[in-house]
């Protein structure tokens, strides 16, 4: 078998079984968007990694979906108006429910995950949530942290926003990009991602077959997808995000969808 990259996945056979996208890592069991969670979605089976980065004032790209600490850590204030060495004082404790106790919890930046999962070889998925990366400057400051972590063939773009996604393509083509929607029932858009709220595909129920018609590859907004399994399966989902890639990997396997 082929490793895993963004290539494979792309190529991945029409009722292959669907590969499970960790959502911020495990984060129903670890806070969020730590290394510790990532390790632990890995050692329960997720296929593909996914995360959010954005910038500090500094110029460094860390893995953080808030634009503010305020929620997911102990620290307070926007992100984009700290130092890296300012965010690094703090430690993440949430994710979806109550504050979690995690070792040390650092913040990581890019380049820490990158160099964490390299072994692993794994499939990333890096959403996008700053608007600093429209600006070319920020766009090749990504494209420059991919390639000195030897990570550019295992990393796919993702937003809600498609010109954040659509200007580091352009510095780096080989990249594979895609747009997530809450509105959008039908997959065309010009990119080879898509990432549809789980709702539309009761719209069109064909949301699978027409993306792979297209050579696409979609993926519900659904991190809790357990209760939707038959009808992802009757469906044709390729990919499955979820914040428990355990606990949904159960729920496959009973399903024999494995």
């Amino acid at each position: 078998m082929p490793p895993l990259n963004w290539q494979t996945v792309l190529e991945r056979p029409r009722g292959a079984p669907p590969l499970l996208m960790a959502h911020r890592g495990s984060s129903n069991e670890l806070p969020e968007n730590t290394l510790e969670a990532f390790r632990r979605a890995l050692e329960q089976g997720a296929d593909v990694l996914e995360c959010d980065i954005r910038f500090t004032r500094d110029d460094e790209i860390i893995l953080m979906h808030d634009a503010t600490l305020d929620r997911t850590t102990t620290g307070r204030g926007a992100v984009a108006e700290m130092t890296l060495r300012e965010i690094k004082k703090y430690r993440v404790v949430r994710s979806f429910g109550k504050p979690q106790v995690l070792g040390d919890g650092e913040i990581p930046t890019l380049a820490e995950f990158l160099q964490a999962t390299t072994a692993m070889n794994v499939p990333i998925a890096l959403e996008l949530k700053d608007d600093r990366f429209v600006e070319r400057a920020g766009g090749e400051l990504l494209i420059e942290t991919l390639a000195r972590g030897g990570a550019l063939d295992r990393t796919a773009l993702l937003s809600f926003n498609g010109a954040r996604v659509r200007a580091c393509k352009h510095l780096a083509p080989q990249l594979p990009i895609g747009i997530i929607t809450l509105k959008n029932p039908f997959p065309l858009y010009d990119t080879e991602l898509m990432g549809p709220l789980y709702l539309l595909l009761y719209l069109n129920p064909l949301y699978f077959v027409w993306a792979r018609r297209r050579k696409r590859i979609a993926c519900p907004l659904d991190p809790e997808p357990e209760p939707r399994l038959r009808f992802y399966r009757r469906i044709g989902a390729p990919v499955l995000l979820t914040n428990h890639p355990a606990l949904t990997k159960r729920a496959l396997a009973l399903l024999g969808w494995v």
